[in-house]
């Protein structure tokens, strides 16, 4: 049974390409090899360049894995979606809304 492929629209593709460069850029900035970081994330040579060229079929543990290997910068994954502007807009949306005001108690 062969997996079946995610469709990957333009502009994440493009998403994708971008954050690749940037890992790229950041492995460079360190002086670190290709060699060195594949071994640091447990992987392959090949699976960190399809990381830098933003393959889409590769998966996020491993994103996060060479981002690990270039020391700790896998703390930036929890900044993907913290500040939800929209869901919180949408949360509001369904609130209930009191239709008289409460008693107060005295």
């Amino acid at each position: 049974m062969s997996k079946k492929a995610a469709t990957v629209l333009p502009k994440t593709k493009e998403i994708l390409n971008i954050m690749g460069e940037q890992i790229k850029m950041a492995r460079l900035r360190r002086n670190l090899s290709v060699d060195l970081v594949a071994k640091r994330a447990s992987i392959s040579r090949t699976t960190l360049w399809n990381v830098e060229n933003g393959n889409p079929s590769v998966s996020i543990g491993v994103y996060a894995a060479v981002l690990h290997a270039l020391h700790g910068m896998d703390q930036d994954l929890l900044l993907i979606a913290k500040d939800d502007e929209f869901g919180r807009k949408l949360q509001d949306l369904k609130l209930p809304i009191r239709k008289r005001a409460p008693k107060h108690k005295e």
